[in-house]
């Protein structure tokens, strides 16, 4: 039993143990029970999907408190409220991604599902590694914030800017490097089909699992900026690690309704900027008000606020163009 109090990235080992069993028993109640079959998944189904991770994600805050205290629980709400807008972004991207590859909605599902595990894997390893860089190194910490700054800004003036998958580099060095089907295969990522060459049967990857790694590689250049946001709210890995987890879980499953919806939120990218650059400034502000840290009840507040502000004005006026089009 001793083992399970071993401290790991500075919390025990049975904390660590308690939040990879949750993931691990809604990623089995998903895929065995819940997508047992293919289907399209419906703006309803989404709706209840991504309540019961948002639940799940904000009960487990009441762990936090339980186990950690006041201040920890305010940085992870924080951090589960930063990493989730911050991932809206990359619903844009995966929008764009099943539409360049003609994936059917019954599909989507399946290749969010797989890209889960690898974010899970490559988000741990992100953190891990910044952990262990920042306990050596603190200074690292104003390189992540001043590398926010400057994303936010680049962000602010490239928000009107539109993704081009075909111009993709890798999807480009993908297709000359594997044997690539010119049509899906139902939900089959690998398929053997006759070598029109060789007349050899050989393995051929379909499209679908192009999507899938042109989707993980998304999320792990978004993670660039949202896993040094969250450092700068945190030091901790453990609230870093499940804020992250957590919010990616309920955000891909609202993907199925946000999809439907997606330019009514048009103008949340010039916020999504905004929160970068103040996410960036806290540490600066702090030390010049010579403040320990930033409060995390007001970074908390201000973030909810600066989100307010973008979500509330893309609704009026894609509302307006709405009306002004009629």
């Amino acid at each position: 039993m001793e083992i399970l109090l071993f401290l790991f990235l500075g919390q025990p080992l049975w904390m660590w143990l308690i939040f990879m069993l949750v993931v691990a028993a809604l990623l089995a109640f998903d895929l065995g029970v819940l997508h047992k079959d293919d289907h399209e998944i419906g703006v309803a189904e989404s709706l209840k999907l991504s309540a019961m991770y948002i639940t799940l994600g904000l009960s487990f805050a009441g762990f936090i408190y339980w186990q950690m205290g006041t201040t920890a629980t305010a940085q992870y709400l924080t951090a589960f409220v930063v990493e989730k807008t911050l991932a809206m972004d990359n619903i844009f991207v995966i929008a764009l991604i099943f539409a360049f590859f003609a994936v059917p909605r019954q599909y989507q599902h399946r290749v969010l599902f797989w890209g889960i595990l690898g974010v899970i894997l490559l988000r741990g390893i992100m953190i891990a590694l910044g952990a262990t860089i920042v306990e050596q190194y603190h200074w690292v910490l104003y390189i992540f914030a001043g590398f926010l700054i400057v994303t936010g800004i680049k962000m602010l003036f490239m928000a009107d800017k539109e993704h081009k998958i075909e111009d993709n580099g890798l999807l480009r060095f993908l297709k000359r490097r594997m044997n690539v089907t010119d049509d899906l295969h139902g939900h089959d990522f690998f398929v053997k089909k006759q070598d029109p060459v060789t007349g050899k049967l050989k393995r051929f990857v379909t499209p679908l699992f192009l999507a899938l790694i042109m989707i993980e590689v998304a999320d792990l250049v978004f993670a660039v900026d949202s896993v040094p946001a969250v450092f700068t709210i945190t030091t901790d890995p453990y609230l870093v690690y499940t804020s992250n987890i957590f919010a990616i879980l309920g955000l891909r499953a609202l993907y199925f309704a946000l999809d439907a919806i997606l330019h009514r939120f048009a103008y949340l990218k010039y916020a999504l900027s905004v929160l970068l650059v103040f996410i960036g400034s806290k540490i600066f502000v702090a030390d010049a008000l010579g403040w320990e840290k930033f409060p995390p009840e007001w970074s908390l507040g201000i973030t909810f606020l600066i989100l307010a502000a973008g979500v509330g004005y893309s609704l009026w006026k894609t509302g307006q163009l709405k009306v002004t089009s009629a």
